[in-house]
């Protein structure tokens, strides 16, 4: 064999090797799966608390206001009463002090009375009682999809639920929804 053929012989075999490996390549390249085979969805969702004010209304009972601040109707009556009272009580010098005596303690009396009445007096309004509660609620967020791709899996969060497959794309998840044909 002369020079001129082995160099023949030698570059036909590196021309064929490469051309097997680009063979292979291709192959490959064109074998790629072009979907994920999706195990799992599973929604994910975030707990969200929001203050919110709760207002009921509530029967309430005060005081009702006081027309007599000093009393002096119940400390005049009772003066009077006791007064009248006392003069019945015996004669000449005693009968004044009795009278004075009976108007000075119908007087405390009737005074006390009147307190007594006044406390007791009370009028009935209906008030709006407000609090703050917390409300929870729940917001998803997205969704952990487990997917098995050429004999692997993993997992990823999605934005939408991608039914049975995801897409692939150059070897890669095509994460975001399919664009309407235009």
């Amino acid at each position: 064999m002369d020079q001129s053929m082995v160099k023949g012989v030698v570059i036909g075999g590196i021309a064929m090797v490469v051309l097997a490996a680009g063979g292979v390549t291709g192959y490959r390249t064109m074998t790629k799966p072009t979907f994920a085979e999706v195990v799992a969805v599973k929604e994910a969702k975030q707990t969200i608390t929001t203050p919110q004010e709760k207002c009921e209304q509530v029967q309430v009972q005060k005081q009702a206001p006081v027309k007599d601040e000093h009393r002096a109707t119940g400390t005049i009556i009772g003066g009077v009463a006791g007064g009248l009272l006392g003069s019945t009580i015996g004669g000449g010098k005693g009968k004044t002090v009795a009278t004075v005596a009976g108007a000075a303690a119908g007087a405390y009396g009737g005074n006390q009375v009147q307190k007594n009445l006044q406390e007791k007096d009370v009028v009935t309004s209906t008030e709006a009682r407000c609090k703050t509660v917390n409300v929870r609620s729940e917001k998803l967020v997205g969704y952990d999809v487990t997917y098995r791709l050429e004999d692997k899996e993993g997992t990823v969060r999605m934005s939408f639920n991608p039914g049975k497959q995801i897409p692939v794309r150059d070897g890669q998840l095509v994460l975001s929804p399919a664009e309407p044909n235009k």
